[in-house]
């Protein structure tokens, strides 16, 4: 760990989002389950490593699609005896249902204020620790209700834009799909890294509204409706543009993998079975 970065006084949790198919990966696999690294291993093993090395006490498991695919693929890295929690989102209708599956096993932490919780995805393996470290530190300095990392890429294609008003400062994310022509051609992106307070966080999940155009409870409303209420969101450009790659079809898989591998040689066998 960087000596810059502090230790947590306490240990944060982590969500982390595991529910989808994939439907482009031209696999009925879940689309965390696919492999990268030597040996290979799951791809959300990289993000449940990641929140640890950050310091995460408690890791939860957002589940869906061939859910029980995902458990086994758990144990069998891990070992059956391992400490990973799962929440079922029978359905998926976006990331804000996806963390309010969660939310039963979260009742101490929502019950009073300070606990923090991260919420990232499952198949972006090329997260950093220290990314985490830093967005904890930023958040707990400025005592937020949630803190985002965001990076500047040069194709923003299918990712959230963050919009800022005229003194700079973050106003809300619009969902690619949602996004005005002008907001189109923003380049500062949310690559779904996002830390809260707990207690803010699901006090403010049911009143997301299901978005017009997708369908679907956006996270991401979350941030708009904690501004208006007056809760702070802070925003750290922290995640190095590689790290932002998306895994949605077998040759970003491979793309990615090859990264990941050259990153961090050898890493998979050792980190296999490991606990935080």
């Amino acid at each position: 760990m960087p000596a810059a970065h502090s230790q947590p006084s306490s240990q944060p949790s982590a969500i982390i989002l595991a529910a989808g198919m994939g439907k482009r990966m031209q696999s009925d696999l879940p689309k965390v389950l696919h492999p990268v690294g030597k040996p290979p291993r799951p791809m959300v093993c990289a993000v449940v490593d990641a929140c640890r090395e950050a310091g995460c006490r408690r890791i939860v498991l957002v589940i869906g699609h061939k859910a029980e695919l995902v458990r086994q693929a758990m144990a069998a890295t891990y070992g059956i005896d391992h400490d990973i929690e799962f929440a079922l989102q029978a359905e998926q209708l976006g990331t804000g249902h996806a963390v309010m599956a969660a939310r039963d096993l979260f009742g101490r932490e929502a019950s009073s204020p300070g606990n923090e919780v991260f919420v990232l995805a499952g198949d972006g393996p090329l997260i950093r620790p220290m990314t985490l470290r830093q967005m904890l530190d930023t958040h707990r300095a400025a005592r937020a209700g949630a803190t985002i990392a965001t990076s500047v890429i040069a194709d923003p294609t299918g990712y959230g834009r963050i919009f800022r008003g005229s003194d700079n400062r973050f106003r809300a994310i619009v969902e690619h799909k949602n996004c005005t022509p002008e907001q189109l051609a923003i380049r500062e992106v949310y690559p779904s890294y996002a830390v809260f307070d707990a207690q803010k966080l699901f006090a403010l999940l049911p009143d997301v509204p299901r978005n017009a155009v997708g369908g679907e409870y956006y996270l991401t409303d979350v941030y708009e409706l904690m501004l208006d209420r007056g809760v702070g969101v802070e925003v750290v450009q922290a995640v190095p543009p590689e790290d932002v790659l998306s895994i949605n079809t077998p040759e970003q898989l491979a793309e990615v993998d090859a990264i990941y591998r050259a990153r961090t040689p050898g890493a998979g066998s050792a980190r296999q079975g490991a606990r935080a």
